[in-house]
């Protein structure tokens, strides 16, 4: 499927959904948009409502450690056998489609149409949808029954694809707006403010905007933190880093907003789920000794977030960066935000190899903003990255940490390297 490309907009969606008879239609959903936390915002908000009784459905994008965490129902993944099952149905459907000279669906559609005909299969109370890119021409925006569209931070991403402007973008990303739906929305720059704040005054939907402020933090480190927000308290969460901030903030705001729709979530169910809640690839730990992060921090936002909680977790550390990047992002500025503090720099090659950004070349972007205690090395392989990190990491008694970032796609790759440079079989357990 993959040689049809990307392309926004509903048709060929609805056509292929036409054929499996709309399973969309007998679904609810709470569909998340936004630039950076749309994951966690989706794992924090479908955990919650497992642990509260409810079938929820997850369907996510990027994956980190398999394809198969795409589709989920309270956080177990499709098996290898319904995905067959399903993608037989599918293929049967194309090909009805192709008879009547109709388009052929990309990847994204097909995987979008197989999660809304499990999750109808599986009779799920709620899914909790992310978007792929963008919002009002995405193929997830052809759902109806739309309960709450969430909103996590917006900011330039995907320029010229789905907006030329932070203004744009956003006016894009408020298509999942859908009339008489209840918005909750992250902490957003004043402008991006009045334009969902717009939307959503004029298809009659209640607007609430998260307060991160009125979170209070007892207790943080770099494996999560403890705290309160308006009147849950004493809360656990097992996600660090400083974007989990707003993302909690506006998963409980998003659990609100379900309670007064009638929906019966206890004060215990947001508590067990919290304390449930993992996600790969969102400042993870994979080693204390030496510490080992990977986090896909991919534009600028999420760069400037991951140095922050550099600054907050390892003040006083030697930090060690495996970065590897698309060529279609906006790499330099990632590069310098976080590289001025690292000690050294290892790039690599992402397995997408025609997006991808060689090492070379994120070298020698590194290396123009070096300064005279960085060293940066462009490896040929992510494994070479990871073990030489490692190494160097473990080396002396100096405290040192290394950090993954620029793309969640290759993260799982550096998780498999780490299974093999760790040979403590406790710590190999934790990765």
């Amino acid at each position: 499927m993959s040689k049809y490309g990307s392309v926004l907009g509903l048709d060929t969606i609805r056509g292929l959904l036409r054929e499996l008879g709309n399973p969309q239609d007998d679904l609810k959903f709470i569909h998340i948009a936004g630039t950076n936390g749309k994951g966690s915002v989706l794992a924090y908000t479908s955990m919650i409502l497992s642990k509260a009784g409810y079938k929820t459905g997850r369907y996510v994008s990027p994956t980190v450690i398999s394809y198969l965490e795409k589709i989920q129902i309270d956080g177990k993944w499709i098996s290898e056998s319904e995905f067959a099952e399903i993608m037989e149905e599918i293929k049967e459907a194309i090909d009805r489609l192709v008879c009547k000279g109709e388009p052929v669906p990309t990847v994204f559609e097909v995987e979008t149409a197989m999660a809304f005909l499990y999750f109808k299969k599986q009779k799920c109370d709620l899914v909790v949808l992310e978007t792929g890119l963008g919002g009002e021409t995405d193929a997830t925006n052809v759902i109806k029954n739309t309960v709450c569209a969430v909103f996590a931070t917006i900011s330039v991403d995907h320029l010229g694809v789905i907006g030329d402007t932070l203004e744009e973008i956003a006016q894009t990303k408020s298509g999942i707006i859908k009339p008489g739906c209840t918005v909750v929305s992250a902490r957003q720059q004043e402008n991006v403010r009045l334009i969902l704040q717009k939307k959503a005054e004029s298809l009659n939907c209640i607007y609430t905007e998260a307060e991160p402020e009125q979170m209070s933090i007892e207790k943080e480190d770099y494996k999560g933190l403890t705290f309160s927000y308006k009147k849950y308290a004493h809360m656990q969460n097992h996600i660090a880093g400083e974007c989990q901030r707003e993302n909690l903030s506006v998963a409980l705001e998003v659990i609100e907003s379900l309670r007064k729709l009638g929906y019966q979530i206890e004060e215990g169910a947001v508590r067990d789920g919290l304390d449930a809640t993992r996600w790969a690839g969102r400042f993870t730990c994979l080693s204390e000794d030496p510490v080992v992060i990977v986090d896909g921090a991919h534009n600028e936002d999420a760069a400037k977030k991951l140095r922050t909680s550099i600054e907050r977790y390892f003040t006083g550390e030697e930090l060690i960066l495996i970065m590897g990047v698309f060529k279609d992002k906006e790499y330099e500025k990632i590069v310098q935000i976080l590289c001025p503090s690292a000690k050294r720099v290892y790039t690599v090659d992402l397995p997408n190899k025609e997006r991808t950004l060689p090492a070379e070349k994120l070298a020698e972007c590194v290396r123009d903003c070096m300064t005279e205690q960085l060293s940066v090395y462009a490896e040929k392989s992510i494994g070479d990255a990871v073990a030489k990190a490692y190494t160097y990491a473990t080396e002396d008694s100096g405290k040192r940490v290394v950090i993954a970032c620029g793309s969640l796609s290759y993260l799982s790759e550096v998780i498999r390297c780490m299974e093999g440079c760790v040979q403590n079989p406790q710590r190999k357990e934790r990765i």
